[in-house]
């Protein structure tokens, strides 16, 4: 995930390429998520990000301001890449299972590049602070809003409690079954995909109407 910085403390001195502020951006925070997720927050130092990074310490909080800062910035990265993977895989479904099918998939092969640092965020909800806290419960609105809107959109006629019930659902045994997953590695995304599409789909089939409602989803 990180780019790669010649010249960088310990190579052979070849002169460091010039990286943009946003290049450099990504790749500090590329180093933090990874130092986090292995050693998580409260043991993570600056200095040692930075070491990875082949910058100062200084030049770490000129961007980002504080540990705090930087995960709350990985935070928000993870929560823009979230939204967009999700999105694009459940544009091109036709029917209510094919959705929660695909939006699944995209979930859980989402959280497997980032597992060590959503262990870690699962495991210390609050060692950031209440603003990464905050931070982490708007990742949840988002994708609620997100898994609220396709339900909504092909059972109209579902009470909006139903809705709203089935999304939390959604949302909050998603997040476990990835967590479950941290400590079962064989387990895929599609496995994990299809637990919680067979489970949510006895409670959702009542209000959803399609062709072949009964039908598996085979696996992309």
């Amino acid at each position: 995930m990180g780019t790669a910085t010649p010249g960088a403390p310990g190579t052979s001195g070849t002169p460091r390429r010039r990286m943009s502020r946003a290049q450099r951006e990504r790749q500090m925070m590329d180093v933090a998520e990874r130092v986090f997720g292995e050693r998580g927050y409260r043991a993570t130092s600056m200095d040692e990000i930075a070491e990875r990074c082949g910058v100062s310490k200084p030049m770490l909080y000129e961007y980002f301001g504080s540990k705090d800062g930087l995960l709350l910035a990985c935070v928000a990265r993870s929560q823009a890449e979230l939204h967009e993977v999700t999105q694009k895989a459940i544009a091109g479904a036709t029917s209510p299972r094919d959705v929660l099918w695909r939006g699944m998939v995209a979930y859980f092969s989402f959280i497997d590049t980032h597992s060590k640092s959503f262990a870690m965020l699962a495991k210390e909800p609050l060692a950031g602070g209440p603003d990464t806290a905050d931070a982490i419960e708007a990742i949840r609105r988002q994708q609620s809003a997100l898994v609220a809107g396709v339900l909504t959109g092909f059972a109209a006629d579902a009470p909006a409690e139903v809705v709203e019930a089935y999304t939390e659902i959604i949302i909050g045994g998603s997040e476990r079954l990835s967590l479950w997953r941290t400590r079962r590695p064989g387990v895929t995304a599609e496995q994990a995909a299809r637990y919680m599409t067979d489970f949510c789909w006895t409670g959702l089939s009542p209000y959803l109407r399609e062709d072949g409602a009964g039908e598996r989803p085979q696996p992309g």
